[in-house]
């Protein structure tokens, strides 16, 4: 089978482009969920980031390791996306970066 050689455009690089085109389609249409996802990682990591922790009307200094307590969150954080739209949006746009790269090294 004929890939293309050289600066024509191979079957590889055009499958390549459809993915791209289908991972963008799916990240404009959870463009909403992107914002959310962002503000409530950011919100959670400055949170976990503080030296005390809220005490009901108080403060009590963290008893425990800040990182610990971060690396968990991102971990929990890592685990949770999967299941959104924008996790499948990712992976068709790798794909489609490993589709195009393969066409132009072979």
């Amino acid at each position: 089978m004929y890939w293309g050689a050289g600066p024509h455009l191979g079957l590889l690089t055009i499958l390549g482009y459809l993915f791209f085109v289908a991972g963008a389609a799916y990240m404009w249409r959870a463009r909403e969920s992107v914002y959310f996802w962002l503000y409530s990682e950011a919100s959670v990591t400055r949170r976990n980031l503080s030296r005390y922790t809220p005490i009901g009307p108080f403060y009590s200094p963290r008893e425990e390791s800040r990182l610990k307590i971060l690396l968990n969150c991102l971990f929990a954080s890592l685990n949770r996306l999967p299941g959104t739209p924008v996790f499948r949006s990712v992976v068709l746009i790798a794909i489609a970066a490993l589709l195009v790269s393969l066409d132009f090294f072979f």
